[in-house]
């Protein structure tokens, strides 16, 4: 079970923009890594084209490994680790390790 899924608050643990948080835009399994909405910018030079007249240097998101996010419980709002719960009829919940709120 993935513990970050697309629309969670995340926060940021290592890295250039650590301390930060964000919604989560994408999620890539095969790499293991996050598309974070105002995090982890980079500078690309990119060519006018037919689409896009006007070209030169844009920011533009790029992805952030999963090991360095950590879970925003909505209804405590701190960041922590997340349990998982499997009930009898075999679905799993994600649960707050401080406050035992199930987080959607």
């Amino acid at each position: 079970m993935r513990h970050i899924k697309k629309n969670d608050m995340v926060f940021v643990i290592s890295g250039k923009d650590k301390g930060k948080t964000g919604k989560v835009i994408k999620v890539f399994l095969d790499e293991a890594q996050a598309l974070i909405q105002g995090i982890n910018f980079v500078k690309k030079h990119q060519r006018r084209t037919q689409q896009d007249q006007q070209g030169g240097i844009i920011q533009k998101e790029m992805p952030v490994s999963i090991s360095k996010l950590l879970l925003v419980c909505p209804k405590c709002n701190k960041p922590n680790r997340s349990k998982a719960k499997v009930l009898e009829d075999g679905s799993r919940l994600r649960l707050c390790s401080k406050c035992n709120e199930i987080i959607p």
